[in-house]
């Protein structure tokens, strides 16, 4: 439900937009050709607006279990609660006179479907993408909690989010302190997301904050045709380095693994980077080397055309 709204915020806005220029072609032509387009501006690029405030209820907890289990939610919230919601969004942005009809069971019923038919163009055909950005950022936080503690681990979720003992300084659209009391905090990383972090308004829910992946900035690119060989294409010793890479690892370890000299599989890491098939991030004194989706996508190639069982472990595979 977090990638639902971050890509209408694409949609709606030009932050991002080179760095996800392919996505949104091919959205906004996939919306045309379902009739969608329309029902997406008119309906939800009203509840999903740009600026200061968005309904908590469009993108409830219950959505970690997936998006029936999210728009079921939504289904089961008390009418109270969507009009109180309607109403603070009223205050910043006039709501249009049919949202305040989602009090009623037949269009939320309505307004859902509509969510499930966008998240089916917009959202679920980049799942590979997604879960492989969140896999190599889950790497990275586990690698920096492993050494450097929790403090480390909050150090460590982007240019946005400083880590300054006791406070977690977060860059926001408005000033405001959030108190934990105890509480904990869901860190949320989305891969459609662009600009500043987003937490839920209502201080009382359990504290949630989204924030956007760090990604490089390059343009999307496109995979190498399908059944090149990838010894062919990178040389035995860097193709079994990128092989390696699928587990996320350090330098060292990927020396080790790939049977090479540190200084080598240094070389080899840089230059696969170069070509934008594997990330690498400092993490204290070590560098953590990861697969991109397109690196991810490349190797499932190869073993797709091979007939090999399994795919890579690392990013960009579910």
């Amino acid at each position: 439900m977090w990638e639902v709204l971050s890509t209408l915020h694409r949609l709606q806005s030009r932050g991002g937009r080179w760095q996800y220029a392919a996505w949104h072609r091919a959205t906004r032509a996939e919306l045309h050709a379902a009739g969608l387009a329309r029902p997406v501006r008119r309906m939800l690029f009203a509840l999903y607006p740009l600026g200061p405030y968005l309904p908590d209820f469009l993108t409830p907890a219950a959505a970690e279990d997936g998006l029936t289990a999210g728009l079921d939610d939504i289904l089961r919230l008390p009418r109270r609660d969507v009009l109180a919601e309607l109403r603070l969004l009223d205050r910043v942005r006039a709501v249009p006179p049919w949202a305040l009809r989602l009090v009623q069971d037949a269009e939320r019923r309505e307004f859902t479907e509509l969510i499930r038919r966008y998240h089916a163009v917009a959202v679920a055909p980049y799942t590979e993408h997604m879960v492989g950005g969140i896999v190599a950022h889950r790497g990275l936080l586990g690698r920096a909690l492993l050494a450097r503690g929790v403090e480390g681990l909050l150090s460590s979720l982007g240019p946005r989010v400083r880590w300054r003992r006791p406070v977690l300084e977060v860059e926001y659209r408005t000033d405001r302190d959030l108190y934990l009391r105890g509480r904990g905090i869901r860190i949320v990383p989305t891969w459609f997301s662009w600009g500043t972090p987003v937490a839920l308004a209502d201080a009382g829910l359990p504290p949630t904050l989204s924030y956007p992946l760090t990604r490089p900035a390059v343009p999307e690119a496109e995979l190498p045709e399908a059944g090149v060989p990838l010894r062919a294409l990178l040389g035995s010793t860097r193709a079994r380095v990128l092989r390696c890479v699928a587990d996320g690892l350090t330098t060292g370890e990927l020396a080790q693994a790939a049977g090479i000299s540190l200084s080598a599989a240094s070389r080899h890491a840089t230059v696969l980077r170069d070509a934008g098939l594997t990330t690498s991030q400092q993490i204290g004194p070590m560098v953590l080397h990861t697969l991109t989706p397109l690196g991810a996508g490349l190797l499932r190639q190869v073993r797709e055309a091979a007939g090999l069982p399994g795919r890579p472990r690392g990013p960009g595979v579910s």
